[in-house]
This record gives structure tokens, C-alpha cells and sequence, in this order.
């Protein structure tokens, strides 16, 4: 068992979750997915996360990725596999994530001994995760493992980023909280999309944010200014500590070294890909 109940939490969001996320953000993303025919940012967005679970349609994704708008989610699926295969986005996403990485890195980064070892630190993690109940990770299971260090690193941290997520999902739906509300409390924290993402990514409207906020509301979960109440916080550290339980397996197996060194080599490649500007700077936050 790990000592510090929160060491797998802050090896996830300060490397793991970051360093796979590069991605959505990328220019590289973009332009693979041109080449094939597919420019819309949120077409791209719903066919290189769904493709590992096959040619499906929206209401496979909507379930799977629980805080998307479901009518914006039909807008492009499962059209959007009438232009590409799911094979063809996979690969797109492989080759940005290479081109991404080595990019924010440098060359002499991607190739270095460090991300070789943050890479068998990771696959190693990965042994302890479990497909039940957990779509994403599932089918991201069944692909193949990458060769090269630095993208066998990035399909690791792929792994272990839908394997919380999954089981973040089931918290939610513990917490009872509806997508949009879930998506409003989370940016409340100061930690989440800010609602101009929400809505762009997302595809909710204003009217829902406000309507989910209104919500929160009447639960005691937001003040009248939308700031988390105490309820709401302690609501807030439940589901994390609620995900922390659900998603201990692949760290537990790690073990307290392994975490740790693995936090050290991901967190610092992290702020290199930060400082290298691989984030929006109006990503996170309430406004």
C-alpha cells in the first residue's frame, strides 16, 4: 500500500494527465487530421479519443465521455467515420503525438534515458489496472504498445489517464452530479475548464451552465456568487478521494518508489512542455 493516500493523485496531475494532454492541444493534432479531410477542432477532439473503441456512434461516445452535449457529440459521429477509419485517427494521433513531444522536448530529450525510464515506470504502473466497468482504458488497452521511448511513455500515460477517468465517472454518478454540473463545480475549484472551453470543447451553452449552476445552488453546493460553499468543497474532496480509492491499483503496483520517481521524471518533462507553451494560458480557471 502507498504511505501518502494522495502521492498517486499528484503523480497524476502534475505528470501523467498533463503530459498525455499535450495533445489536445497541439497544432500537430490538427494539421494530421487535415491531411485526412477532418478540420472541424471538435470532429478531431471526438474521433482521436473514440477511435480506439472502433467506428462507434454518439450515444457510445456520449456515454464514455460523460460531459459532452450529446446533440454536439451526433453532429459529428459517427459521420465523421464515413471520411476516415478509426485506424487512420489513431495513427494521425500517434504521428502528433511524436511530433508534439518532440516539439515541446527537444530531440536530445525524447531520446534520453530519463524518458526511457519514466517510460518503463509508467508501463509498469499500467500492469496494475483493471478493465472492468472502465470503456476508455479498455479499449486504449488493446492497442499496441509504441517502440519509441517517448511515445511509449505518452500510450502510458494515455492508459493511466482514461483508467482514472473511468472510474472519476463512477464518483459522479455516486455524487450524483449531471454532466454540466459536474463540469460548473469542478470549475468553481479554480482547477477546471474555464466556461469559454466548457462551451467550445464541451458544446454546452450558456443557458446550461447557467441553469447547472442554479442547480448547485438549491443543493448548497454554490453561494449566490458561484463560489463553492463548504458543502460544495467537501463534496469536491469526496469524488477526488473517491477516484483516488477506484484508481490506487496501478500505483499500489508501482509501489512508493516507483511513484515517486516517476513524479520527479513526469513533473519534469511537464514543466519543460509547459514552459514550451504546450497549454492555452486561458485554460483553467473561473472566468
Amino acid at each position: 500500500m502507498i504511505l501518502d493516500t494522495r502521492a498517486a493523485r499528484r503523480c497524476w496531475h502534475t505528470a501523467i494527465n498533463p503530459l498525455h494532454s499535450t495533445v489536445y492541444f497541439s497544432p500537430d493534432i490538427a494539421e494530421e487530421f487535415a491531411g485526412l479531410g477532418i478540420t472541424d477542432p471538435v470532429a478531431v477532439n471526438l474521433a482521436h479519443r473514440s477511435a480506439a473503441m472502433g467506428a462507434v456512434g454518439a450515444g457510445t461516445v456520449t456515454a464514455a465521455f460523460y460531459n459532452y452535449r450529446h446533440d454536439v457529440v451526433a453532429r459529428h459521429l459517427p459521420a465523421v467515420w464515413d471520411t476516415i477509419t478509426p485506424e487512420q485517427a489513431l495513427a494521425a494521433r500517434l504521428r502528433a503525438a511524436d511530433a508534439t513531444l518532440t516539439r515541446l522536448l527537444g530531440a536530445d530529450t525524447v531520446k534520453s534515458p530519463e524518458v526511457a525510464e519514466a517510460a518503463d515506470l509508467a508501463m509498469r504502473a499500467t500492469e496494475g489496472c483493471t478493465r472492468h466497468a472502465r470503456t476508455l482504458y479498455a479499449a486504449h488497452a488493446d492497442l499496441p504498445v509504441p517502440e519509441a521511448p517517448h511515445l511509449r511513455l505518452w500510450h502510458a500515460t494515455t492508459l493511466l489517464r482514461e483508467h482514472r477517468g473511468d472510474g472519476h465517472l463512477a464518483a459522479l454518478l455516486l455524487a450524483g452530479l449531471d454532466p454540466v454540473e459536474a463540469l460548473v463545480s469542478h470549475t468553481a475549484t479554480g482547477k477546471g475548464m474555464t466556461p469559454k472551453r466548457i462551451k467550445g470543447i464541451r458544446g454546452w451553452t450558456q443557458d446550461d451552465l447557467d441553469a447547472a449552476a442554479d442547480r448547485l445552488r438549491e443543493r448548497g453546493v454554490l453561494d449566490a456568487d458561484g463560489e463553492l460553499t463548504e458543502e460544495g468543497t467537501d463534496l469536491r474532496e469526496r469524488l477526488e478521494s473517491e477516484t483516488d480509492r477506484l484508481d490506487a491499483a496501478p500505483y499500489e503496483h508501482l509501489g512508493a518508489d516507483g511513484l515517486a520517481r516517476l513524479t520527479e521524471l513526469g513533473g519534469a518533462l511537464v514543466v519543460k512542455a509547459v514552459t514550451a507553451g504546450a497549454f492555452p494560458r486561458d485554460l483553467m480557471g473561473r472566468a
